[in-house]
């Protein structure tokens, strides 16, 4: 099942929303056992990427530690039939994206070592169309 908001103010957005080019938000933490997917590239994730990198990493860690998704997909696409005439309105809600910058964490993981905490990142990190970086926190 694919993560979208459960109510929004419109049903329809326009496509107005430019993708930002860098991140300058951080993320202090105590913990010492602490690992962060951070993008390096602008983009788009939709909801279904994040949740089946998601998946993959509660797999790979055997539901152990702590798995934080720090975005949320909320950029309504929408798209009309191919086979459909010009005219008539604009399509129905196709699926849900969140925008990505560069520099931006998108999955925080803690409470698991290292052995098992890093590959489990890299498998879900497989699944996602962006180049990311792995940090040890």
């Amino acid at each position: 099942m694919s993560i979208q908001p459960k109510k929004t103010k419109y049903r329809k957005y326009f496509k107005t929303r430019k993708l930002p080019k860098t991140s300058t938000k951080t993320h202090k933490l105590n913990d010492l056992t602490c690992f962060a997917v951070i993008a390096m590239e602008s983009g788009y994730l939709n909801g279904h990427q994040i949740e089946a990198a998601r998946q993959n990493i509660r797999r790979k860690v055997k539901r152990e530690g702590k798995l934080e998704i720090l975005i949320f997909p909320d950029i309504a696409i929408s798209r009309k039939a191919s086979a459909a005439r010009m005219g008539k309105g604009k399509g129905k809600v196709d699926h849900w994206v969140a925008s990505t910058s560069a520099g931006q964490t998108l999955f925080l993981l803690y409470g698991i070592d290292a052995e098992q905490g890093i590959p489990a990142l890299h498998s879900g990190t497989n699944k996602l169309p962006l180049k990311v970086k792995i940090y040890q926190l």
